[in-house]
């Protein structure tokens, strides 16, 4: 009688164990299949996630007054290097010798203070974050330089070597300076003081016309900016702390020299799709 009940313990034992692991193995079958036909745009999500948190081997460089809110740059481009110099605080972690010559005066001294330890692709902007008017010169509906950045191509940057991030060529386009106008046209204070800068600055002829789009917001690559010795810059640098020109003239003299300074032709307007696709890839 014993033998008999513990025969039969094992055979229920038996049924139970093979009926226990065919329902294991139909529901991870289930579960493969489900994964298997998951859209694959679901299944990068996370993915997804990690590469934009990924590190950067970049820096956003921006300028900024004390009474302007620049904590986008932290909050919303994280995974970026960040280097905010405020002009009228001399006791700010980073700051200029003086606050003059606009946003051309803390780009430069941006390059001069890390000629030597650049990261791979360094990104200049404004301390507007988005809107109009402030911002009317950002591509993109909202006006949002976190939406340009985030869209940035960085390897058209690196293969270019300079990628202004506006392509709307208005204003700017075809033909924003003519440095021998005739007659000449004095409200255009940088077109007159263009030949004298050009000269300062780089000691060759002056074209006969430069044209780009506004308005000294861009990316240039390491390389690009290391094809001039820092001696350039530095000289560069002076001549914008020295001049005489008021700071709207002068910055504006070198909004314009920009795209030539990174290796462009001083008449620099890509069509503007084109320019669309290869910085941000849209």
């Amino acid at each position: 009688m014993r033998r008999l009940l513990a025969r039969l313990i094992s055979a229920a034992l038996l049924v139970f164990t093979f009926l226990w692991t065919g329902s294991q193995m139909r529901q991870a079958g289930q579960k493969d299949s489900l994964q298997a036909d998951e859209p694959a745009s679901q299944r990068r999500t996370f993915e997804d996630a990690a590469a934009i948190k990924k590190p950067i081997d970049g820096v956003i460089v921006v300028g900024k007054l004390r009474s302007e809110d620049t904590d986008w740059v932290l909050q919303e481009l994280p995974e970026w290097q960040h280097a905010v110099y405020t002009v009228d605080d001399p006791t700010a972690p980073l700051t200029v010798p003086q606050n003059k010559g606009r946003e051309s005066n803390v780009y430069l001294q941006y390059i001069i203070d890390y000629y030597n330890v650049l990261p791979q692709t360094i990104v200049f902007l404004h301390s507007h974050r988005d809107g109009y008017p402030a911002a009317w010169h950002n591509e993109f509906p909202d006006h949002s330089n976190v939406r340009a950045v985030r869209n940035l191509r960085i390897d058209f940057v690196q293969q270019n070597g300079y990628a202004n991030l506006r392509c709307n060529p208005n204003p700017g386009c075809p033909a924003e300076i003519r440095p021998f106008r005739q007659p000449a046209d004095h409200d255009r204070s940088a077109e007159i003081a263009f030949p004298d800068a050009w000269r300062t600055l780089f000691s060759t002829e002056v074209p006969d016309v430069i044209g780009a789009g506004c308005c000294a917001q861009f990316a240039v690559s390491r390389d690009q900016i290391r094809q001039r010795p820092l001696q350039s810059y530095m000289n560069y640098h002076k001549w914008l702390m020295e001049t005489t020109l008021p700071d709207d003239v002068s910055g504006r003299v070198m909004e314009y020299l920009w795209h030539i300074i990174f290796g462009r032709d001083p008449v620099y307007c890509p069509e503007m799709a084109q320019c669309y696709h290869d910085v941000f890839g849209i």
